[in-house]
């Protein structure tokens, strides 16, 4: 890969899990039987810093954790010790693009298995996660409300089954308008965002361009070359997707050079990270709801994760675009803020 020392294949338990586990068919428990995680305890948080900056993030990271038994639950336990490092690392290669702007909070959560969620139908998966992954990070995000956050701005930032679990979470927060008109932003990246949940949801908006605030932003990378079907992230329905380079919704292409750089693996280590300057392009698909990547080393990214289809992105979709994500965020919160 270009600019990078290389990708090793070994000791990809962190990165493999964020959309495949093994599978089984149970872990579904009744809305009403659920017991949210108690937030009170600070052991129950990734991130829970003393706040020095004007604006929050709350960080909802990908599944994090690998199946290691096929009769194991499909949520893990707030305890299991895989996801405890898997999402310390997600967090050091994606909410970390956040910290020179805000506090970053991050409460852990009991995730579901993602293969199972996969083999759902499109309104199942969300169904499924809106269980147990979403009583608790409600609870941690009304946790946050009430005794952490004392009225700052904040962000949402999730991927991938952090996103669908923030898709449940929006309409939560859109029920208490003093809360949500202090909604800077919510990256909801790397899961379909459609114009249904929109229509269903109507006090929520889509972003529309670089400074708007109080919106959803959402995309889904993949290759050029990926074949119709082929992307096992995206659903039946295209999704609204957000250039990430140029942060609008035309078609318009953002050649690499317009990037500001990604934040890819480096030194043979999963767990390190390296900027690549000038790595990914960006072109919106608004047919197939997706961001057309063609400049990433397509090969070199299947070998690393050879779990997903050649072509597919998904577990780079902060990672592609990480700086420039970081210089949205800071211009969306100066927005905000008036500066």
């Amino acid at each position: 890969m270009r600019g990078t020392t290389g990708f090793k294949r070994l000791g990809l338990s962190i990165v493999l899990p964020i959309l495949f586990a093994a599978n089984s068919a149970c872990g579904n428990e009744p809305r009403d039987t659920i017991i949210p995680t108690d937030y009170s305890n600070a052991d129950h948080w990734l991130s829970l810093p003393a706040p020095v900056k004007e604006v929050d993030v709350f960080y909802i990271y990908p599944t994090a954790w690998l199946k290691v038994n096929k009769s194991d639950p499909d949520i893990c336990a707030l305890d299991n010790a895989s996801m405890l490092e898997g999402s310390r690392i997600l967090y050091a290669w994606q909410a970390s693009a956040f910290e020179p702007v805000c506090n970053i909070y991050a409460p852990y959560y009991r995730q579901a298995d993602a293969a199972y969620i996969l083999s759902l139908h499109d309104r199942e998966r969300l169904k499924f996660t809106d269980g147990i992954p979403a009583h608790d990070i409600i609870a941690a995000f009304d946790y946050y409300i009430k005794h952490v956050n004392k009225g700052r701005p904040f962000i949402l930032a999730g991927h991938s089954q952090g996103t669908m679990v923030m898709l449940t979470l929006l309409p939560h927060i859109v029920k208490n308008p003093a809360v949500y008109k202090r909604m800077i932003a919510a990256y909801a990246i790397g899961y379909p965002v459609t114009q249904e949940y929109m229509d269903k949801n109507p006090k929520l908006k889509f972003a529309a361009g670089p400074n708007d605030t109080g919106v959803i932003i959402s995309f889904n990378t993949q290759s050029q070359n990926l074949p119709p079907g082929g992307n096992p992230i995206l659903i039946s329905k295209p999704a609204l997707a957000i250039n990430p380079i140029t942060w609008t919704r035309d078609e318009t292409p953002a050649t690499a050079a317009q990037g500001l750089g990604s934040f890819m693996p480096a030194h043979h280590e999963i767990k390190q990270f390296t900027k690549v300057p000038h790595y990914a392009d960006a072109r919106v698909d608004n047919t197939n709801g997706v961001v057309i990547c063609t400049t990433a080393d397509e090969a070199e990214i299947y070998n690393l994760l050879p779990s997903w289809p050649k072509g597919a992105y998904h577990v780079f979709d902060y990672a592609l675009y990480y700086f420039n994500i970081r210089q949205n965020a800071e211009n969306r919160a100066n927005k905000f803020l008036g500066k």
